[in-house]
């Protein structure tokens, strides 16, 4: 049978694997789903006010990163702790135990900051430390910031495996895997079905695994041209520099969405190559759960309709085409298509705002 490829429309919405689950965001709304111990999937939606909605600063580029950073930062806190309270809450019961509002609230905060010092102690001071023992045997400046840039590299790579190789984070990682897919599955026209997003690709180039590589290459190429001879200095501007970093990587993200020139795949592919390490193919009631979180913020039916041109009945299955739209199917009632795992599956996106993804983290 001939195939042909349709194109990938933007549709808006961004994710997040969480404990037993995932988090989806559209726009202001979010949803998380967690698969409980007993097997039930707990949905909890709720609305989430970006940081600085309406203010100027989201619309200048290379500043509304930073924000958008933070942001994601707060809502993927906020959507761990509650995935891990509603994974823990029947243990809790059974210790008559509870926790406190406030108390979680302050619990939260201390895990974000914590997360954001051992970054910058990792991606930004260990690598400008370890840089500058070199200092004394090498006199070339140039040659030390490009053995630090080797080191940031290093380091970030090392992390990516590492952290594969805990338990739990392999199942996040499938999860991960099962929310890309979703996302893919609707933006390539297919209804949102087990078996559709299984054919889908795992792989999304706004990962927030994408976004963390372009963060730490952007840095390696501003940083080899700040030359500061005082380490304690040079560690002080490197790290007010982060939200220069920040800035401009979400842009090159942002872009990468919406384009299809050769420059930006050359730059992002690396993006899609580490996501072969946090994203893992998911099973059937993993994706379940990542189809509840999507339906639960996004009308995907209405989505494809308007998109695809397709009638979607009340059983979510393809009933014929709207009108004024030409279509192809085959025998089963879809469209012909390739449906290959695809490293790099691009959007058809002439209307979409780098200001809304969220994805993936920045995931995700």
């Amino acid at each position: 049978m001939a195939s042909k490829k349709r194109k990938k429309v933007y549709s808006g919405i961004g994710g997040q694997a969480v404990i037993e689950g995932i988090m989806m965001r559209n726009g202001e709304k979010y949803a998380i789903a967690v698969r409980k111990p007993d097997g039930r999937i707990e949905i909890e939606a709720q609305t989430h006010k970006q940081l600085l909605k309406g203010s100027p600063v989201l619309k200048i580029p290379f500043l509304r990163g930073a924000f958008v950073f933070i942001d994601s930062m707060i809502l993927g806190t906020r959507a761990i702790n509650y995935s891990a309270e509603a994974f823990d809450e029947e243990e809790a019961k059974e210790t008559g135990t509870s926790g406190s509002g406030a108390l979680d609230k302050l619990m939260s905060s201390l895990v974000m900051i914590i997360a954001v010092a051992l970054a910058v102690g990792l991606f930004i001071v260990l690598p400008t430390f370890l840089a500058s023992l070199f200092e004394k045997n090498i006199r070339n400046p140039s040659l030390v910031s490009i053995i630090e840039g080797v080191i940031r590299i290093v380091v970030f790579i090392l992390y990516m495996f590492a952290i594969g190789f805990m338990k739990d984070m392999r199942r996040i990682y499938r999860y991960h895997g099962a929310e890309h897919k979703c996302i893919n599955c609707i933006e390539r026209g297919r209804t949102l079905n087990v078996e559709n997003v299984k054919k889908s690709s795992r792989f999304h180039r706004r990962c927030g695994t994408s976004f963390m590589y372009i963060s730490v290459f952007i840095s390696v190429v501003i940083f080899f041209f700040i030359r500061i001879e005082y380490l304690p200095l040079r560690l002080l501007v490197r790290i007010l520099m982060i939200p220069v970093v920040l800035g401009i990587s979400y842009e090159i993200l942002a872009l990468a969405g919406r384009s299809e020139n050769i420059l930006v795949y050359i730059l992002t592919a690396p993006g899609i190559w580490f996501q072969h390490l946090t994203t893992k193919e998911p099973d059937d009631k993993m994706i379940e759960v990542a189809i509840k979180s999507v339906e639960a913020v996004f009308d995907w039916k209405k989505y494809l309709g308007d998109n695809f041109g397709l009638d979607i009945g009340e059983d979510g299955e393809i009933v014929g085409a709207l009108p004024g739209w030409e279509t192809e199917y085959d025998d089963a009632g879809y469209y012909e298509e390739d449906y290959e795992d695809e490293e790099y599956d691009d959007y058809s996106a002439e209307d979409a705002d780098p200001s809304d993804f969220s994805d993936e983290k920045i995931d995700e």
